[in-house]
């Protein structure tokens, strides 16, 4: 069995092909920003699929090489996790109807464009997997409910992996999940289902350059000061907040070694820690105290000094599992995999009533 997988960035796509259990290849094709600047959607989705088309042939494979296409899930409608058969009312949704202008919304249409209909595409936990209990959903007000967007595929598939290792069905387990990356989320995940998540865009803990939860009142007050458009203060509570506000620096390596001599550092990355922490410690107190692992993942967990300053404050909650990084390529191909097995059976989104 062999399988395409393909995971578009703002100037690159990460391609991948999976065969016999394991990826053999991965590489990175780039794109022209400034040749994209000027592009409407469909034409980027047109180049790059082009472009890949190109660097398969190079590579001497084409579309009917593979038993199918995995691409990466991008911001769709709230969907229930699993993995779902591309068709072309999603491909048009991410063309047109998603919320949010994001690469991730290309990797579908650039794997129907490559498959020419020819073999299967899929999707696998996009970010928009929404399964949140009722009393996850409420905020303050009834005017504004709370979003599910969070990072779902890594999420998901270390919870397969770690119910695994333990031989247990995953139906059968309680993990508290910490995705710890430029962006931060910590989830419930229930028999199976993820019940509570901080949405990672504006929820939870201050991340490497996110803020996180934030004062109402204070933002209210900045938002009609005359001193920012609104963009700006998107752009500076999503991209420009966190250890980036603070210490002008958004990798963890150099905020940890600037710690050791700098007060001030040393206090942020606390507090980071300390956030972290009480984020994963109230799912625990949601969870009824009953959890069968912590499990923290994400690109940060690779670093062990970090690991063992949440560690902590959490491990009198239960057991602690580390599985650092976030493999998307792999999760993708072993989603379609599992569909092409017979190991689950492929979903498909209805988009029926959404406008």
């Amino acid at each position: 069995m062999r399988i395409l997988i393909i995971n578009p960035g703002s100037t690159s796509t990460k391609i991948g092909i999976y065969e016999n259990k394991e990826l053999k290849r991965k590489e990175y094709v780039k794109h022209s920003p400034e040749e994209e600047e000027n592009m409407t959607v469909r034409q980027k989705v047109e180049s790059r699929a082009k472009t890949i088309e190109k660097f398969l042939a190079t590579n001497g494979y084409s579309a009917e090489d593979f038993d199918a296409v995995a691409c990466r899930g991008g911001i769709l409608p709230p969907l229930e996790s699993g993995t779902y058969q591309v068709d072309e009312d999603m491909v048009q949704y991410l063309l047109q109807k998603s919320m949010f202008d994001h690469p991730s919304n290309y990797a579908a249409p650039i794997g129907m464009a490559l498959s020419k209909g020819e073999i299967p595409v899929f999707i696998t936990d996009p970010v928009s997997v929404d399964e949140l209990c009722p009393e996850a959903r409420l905020t303050g007000i009834p005017q504004l409910k709370r979003l599910s967007l969070f990072h779902a595929l890594n999420m998901k598939a270390v919870a397969r992996e770690v119910a695994k290792e333990m031989g247990a069905d995953i139906k059968d387990l309680t993990f508290v999940i910490a995705h710890l990356g430029g962006g931060i989320s910590v989830g419930l995940q229930a028999k199976g289902k993820m019940i509570d998540v901080n949405n990672s865009k504006d929820e939870g803990p201050f991340g490497p350059n996110r803020t996180g939860d934030l004062p109402v009142g204070d933002v209210v007050e900045k938002a009609f000061s005359g001193d920012f458009t609104e963009k700006e203060l998107i752009k500076r509570y999503s991209s420009k907040g966190g250890l980036i506000a603070y210490l002008g620096t958004d990798n963890l390596l150099d905020v940890l070694e600037k710690s050791k001599y700098d007060n001030k550092a040393k206090q942020v990355l606390e507090a980071m820690i300390y956030q972290i922490a009480k984020e994963i410690g109230g799912l625990c107190a949601a969870a009824g105290g009953d959890i069968d692992a912590i499990i923290l993942t994400g690109g940060m967990a690779y670093n062990s000094d970090f690991v063992e300053g949440i560690k902590t404050y959490i491990s009198n909650f239960g057991l602690v599992v580390v599985k650092p990084g976030d493999n998307e390529l792999l999760s993708l191909a072993q989603g379609a995999e599992r569909v092409l097995e017979g190991e689950e059976e492929a979903k498909h989104l209805s988009l029926e009533g959404i406008a």
